[in-house]
Formats: C-alpha cells, sequence, structure tokens
C-alpha cells in the first residue's frame, strides 16, 4: 500500500528540518514545507528535501489575483513540488489560473504536473469562525459549496477537515483526491485544530492522503510516531 502519511516539517529553520525528516523519512510517504519553513528557509529549502528523493508538498496556501497565483504556481513547478495549495475562496478565475499553469510550466519543464489542491474551510475554524467573517453556512455546507467550485475550475484535489471527507465523497467525482490535516491520536495536548479524527478514521472515511503535524514532529521520539502510525494504518 502507497504509503498515505505527509509528515509536516514546521520547524523554524533548515537543520531542524533537515535531522527531522532524515529521522522519520522511511516511515512517511511525502514531507509538508509549510509557511513557516519556507519563509525562513526559503526555496532552497524544497530543493534539499527533493535532492534526497522525497516528495514535497508545498503549503503556501496561494490566495491572490488569477496572474499572481499563476506565476506562483509556476515558480512551485519548477522547484519540482508534487502538491501544492490555493485557497478555494480565491474563486474559480485563480483556480482555473493554477489549474493550467501547473499543467503548462509542468510540460515545459518536462515532468508530471503537482497535484494543485483547493483548500477549503481550515482545520481550525467552525461555525463560529464562519459567522465572524459574514459567512452564512456552516462549515459542511461551505466546504461543499467551495469543492464544488474547485471542481469546476478542474482542480484535481482538495484539502478538508476529516469531518468533511464523508459527505465530499458522496458529491466529487471518484478521482478527486482528499488531503486531509487535522490528524490526532488523541496522545496529543489540546491544539487549535477544531474538526479532528484519528489516522484509521479518517482512511476509511476516504481521504487519500493524511497531513500529521504535531504527532510527529511534537512527539518525544518522531520516528517510532510515525511508524506507529504507519503500523496502525497497515492493520
Amino acid at each position: 500500500m502507497r504509503n498515505p502519511i505527509i509528515a509536516a516539517l514546521d520547524v523554524p529553520n533548515v537543520e531542524a528540518a533537515l535531522k527531522l525528516a532524515d529521522q522519520i523519512a522511511p516511515a512517511v510517504g511525502a514531507f509538508k514545507i509549510g509557511g513557516e519553513l519556507f519563509t525562513a528557509a526559503g526555496p532552497d529549502i524544497v530543493r534539499r528535501i527533493r535532492d534526497t528523493g522525497a516528495a514535497v508538498f508545498l503549503d503556501l496556501k496561494f490566495h491572490d489575483i488569477p496572474n499572481t497565483v499563476a506565476r506562483a504556481v509556476t515558480a512551485a513547478v519548477r522547484l519540482d513540488v508534487q502538491m501544492l495549495t490555493v485557497h478555494t475562496s480565491g474563486g474559480l478565475e485563480m483556480m482555473r489560473a493554477a489549474e493550467a499553469s501547473a499543467q503548462q510550466a509542468a510540460k515545459m519543464n518536462g515532468r508530471a504536473a503537482p497535484l494543485v489542491l483547493g483548500v477549503t474551510v481550515l482545520t481550525s475554524s467552525n461555525s463560529s469562525t464562519m459567522a465572524e467573517i459574514g459567512c452564512e453556512l456552516n462549515v459542511v455546507a461551505q466546504v461543499e459549496r467551495l469543492a464544488r467550485l474547485a471542481v469546476k475550475a478542474g482542480l484535481r484535489g482538495l484539502v478538508c477537515s476529516p469531518l468533511e471527507i464523508v459527505a465530499l465523497r458522496k458529491i466529487l467525482p471518484a478521482d478527486v483526491q482528499l488531503v486531509t490535516p487535522g490528524i490526532r491520536t488523541g496522545a496529543e495536548k489540546a491544539d487549535d485544530q477544531k474538526r479532528t479524527l484519528a489516522p484509521r478514521e479518517a482512511m476509511a472515511a476516504g481521504a487519500n492522503w493524511l497531513v500529521i503535524g504535531r504527532p510527529i514532529y511534537a512527539a518525544e521520539n518522531p520516528r517510532a510516531a510515525a511508524e506507529k502510525i504507519l503500523e496502525e494504518l497497515n492493520r
């Protein structure tokens, strides 16, 4: 079975990222590079992780005018990332520009196009958050609305909380990839994630990939934590 664990390298610098990646690489399927690490280390951290042969999920959640997002996606393709994110709330035109740019840049660079993932509603948000920003829909309804828009735009994957997987599988084409953060094992301290599930529960619901951060990188032994999660998934 393909290893569905995307380990989040949510650490503050290059040295910590490379140390963590080297420690847990045999137990995970890919690495996520997000805003903190990319801002601290720049594009070179992507190159260094790719040089190890590992797949990279560049999670910068692009959200801007279509032309700016298209150019950012082209730059990400040149870095040879396998996944990247855009905010679905950027709208139809922006998402279409992102997917078109990914396809065109990949063709020009002679490689497979990365999976452009539409971020629906962040897992730190709930219905109260929706109300704060003036959205009258509840979380599930908003996720479904944005998911349909992303598919209409031609995106081949989505980021959603594990709690929305079942609902999305009922309305989306079967080949749409679902990447789910908000994965918790139950051993962690309470944090800012509000819509979570355990790894096996998320996979059983229909997830393709699990983004796992604190349960691995904040563990006393990150390698052992990753191996334990993988073992549970393979039962």
